[in-house]
């Protein structure tokens, strides 16, 4: 059976479950999110790779490090038990889960999780985890109990989504009593682990009227953030989620990276973009993340020199950026994903580097996230094809950016609306710049400038 949108549905589960479930004392519902979203950053939490141990507890002793880092928001992958039918590999996909309310043994204990919320959130930190909703594990006792509630074949076979992903189960939306079953199950991880948000899983494969269902209970008992993944519907953004993924850029960076793409390739993808980002929503930007690393290569692999550039980059564009488990430690390998493969931890070597990039978005509200932050503004160059130049602009906060994206030093002209006194954020030399400056830019060389 096709998923296809119950148009009919929404208003009357909305409303039901805005009656039956009250927002517990010392909880608003009137509170809104924007407040610590306006300027956050996101840290993607890999568990099972993040220490030896693998748990929730080993990871616990890193929280002080990553608040020192300047992270925000933690996005903690999939914490639920993982299905062993048709299991992939000897651990198996994070994307699996076997039973929506529990956690995997191998992380802890509920209790464990708890305690890892709670002392996130004692550091200043928010807390979202992963949520597969499109699909289920094979032994998930969802297909032993309600078939009905999966897609089936002529014959009546429970299917995988596609053939790749064949461990795992497609659920079926077109069934009322699973959705109101995968709703519960959110709203339990609110309601009994006080985290603060979802990242999720396969976005564009569940209908737009479930998420804005399931929105609105999380809402009524904690006003959530929500990170889809997804890009191609823009009508997410409305009502159910804060975020979405920026893939179109961030493949655009990697063909600059390698020389297939050019500069003017991206000012032309911000010209000509539809996606429109409503209601203080906005993208997320990245150069990796779990599935890019294990999948396409680390960054190194596919950015080369430019890692530095292409990051500087995503925290200077609109919206939230990303950072992934192992950036900080200069990670230069592809992650398994089926298997353990911890990270090594013994060298710091671009903590530093991005401690300057959190507090850059930090500390100039022309970079933050959404309508909290300054539009771009993109200024003319006399090497279009390897210079990029945009300014960033809130409440007198003015930020110049200056990108050499090539793989040959260059000496631009770039063009300003006005002059006047800039401090180069990385030297912290204080410069006039002219209505026309000439900036000298080393192979893939940046520079950030903060207007005085």
């Amino acid at each position: 059976m096709n998923k296809i949108k119950n148009l009919f549905f929404l208003p009357l589960l909305a409303l039901a479950l805005f009656s039956c479930q009250p927002a517990p004392k010392n909880q608003s519902v009137k509170a809104d999110i924007s407040e610590w979203t306006k300027k956050s950053v996101l840290y993607e939490v890999n568990i099972r790779q993040y220490t030896p141990e693998g748990t929730f507890k080993a990871f616990e002793t890193h929280l002080p490090r990553l608040k020192e880092l300047g992270v925000d928001i933690l996005w903690i992958m999939p914490i639920n038990p993982i299905s062993v039918k048709n299991r992939k590999g000897s651990l198996g996909s994070y994307y699996s889960v076997q039973d929506y309310k529990a956690v995997n043994p191998e992380f802890g204990t509920l209790e464990d999780f708890k305690n890892l919320v709670n002392k996130a959130h004692e550091l200043g930190l928010k807390v979202i985890i992963d949520w597969a909703a499109n699909h289920t594990g094979w032994d998930n006792q969802w297909i032993v109990d309600h078939k009905d509630w999966y897609t089936q074949d002529s014959l009546g076979n429970v299917i995988p989504p596609n053939p790749d992903w064949s461990d795992i189960a497609d659920l079926n939306f077109d069934s009322k009593p699973m959705r109101r079953a995968m709703i519960d199950a959110m709203d339990f991880w609110v309601k009994n682990t006080n985290i603060d948000g979802f990242r999720c899983d396969v976005a564009w494969g569940v209908p737009q009227d479930f998420w804005e269902a399931a929105k609105a209970s999380l809402d009524s008992i904690k006003p959530v953030y929500m990170l889809a993944e997804d890009e191609d519907h823009p009508d997410f953004l409305k009502k159910s989620f804060k975020s979405n993924y920026a893939w179109k850029l961030h493949h655009l960076l990697n063909d600059v990276a390698q020389g297939k793409k050019t500069a003017a390739d991206i000012q032309k993808y911000y010209t000509d973009s539809i996606n429109k980002y409503a209601n203080g929503s906005f993208p997320m930007q990245f150069i990796t993340n779990h599935d890019e690393n294990s999948w396409n290569g680390t960054e190194y692999e596919r950015m080369g020199e430019a890692v530095k550039t292409f990051a500087t980059l995503t925290f200077t564009v609109e919206g939230i950026p990303l950072l992934y488990s192992g950036q900080e430690a200069g990670l230069h390998k592809r992650l398994l994903f089926f298997e353990k493969d911890t990270i090594n931890w013994s060298n710091l070597e671009m903590q530093k580097f991005f401690q300057l990039l959190t507090s850059l978005k930090h500390n100039n509200q022309a970079l933050w996230n959404g309508s909290a932050g300054g539009s771009m503004n993109f200024v003319v160059t006399s090497a279009p094809e390897k210079v990029l130049a945009f300014t960033r602009e809130k409440d007198n906060n003015q930020v110049l950016a200056v990108f050499n994206l090539s793989a040959e030093p260059v000496e631009a002209n770039i063009q300003l609306a006005k002059s006047g006194e800039y401090q180069d954020y990385f030297s912290g030399e204080t410069k006039t710049l002219e209505n026309n400056t000439n900036v000298k830019l080393e192979k893939w060389g940046y520079k950030v400038f903060i207007r005085k």
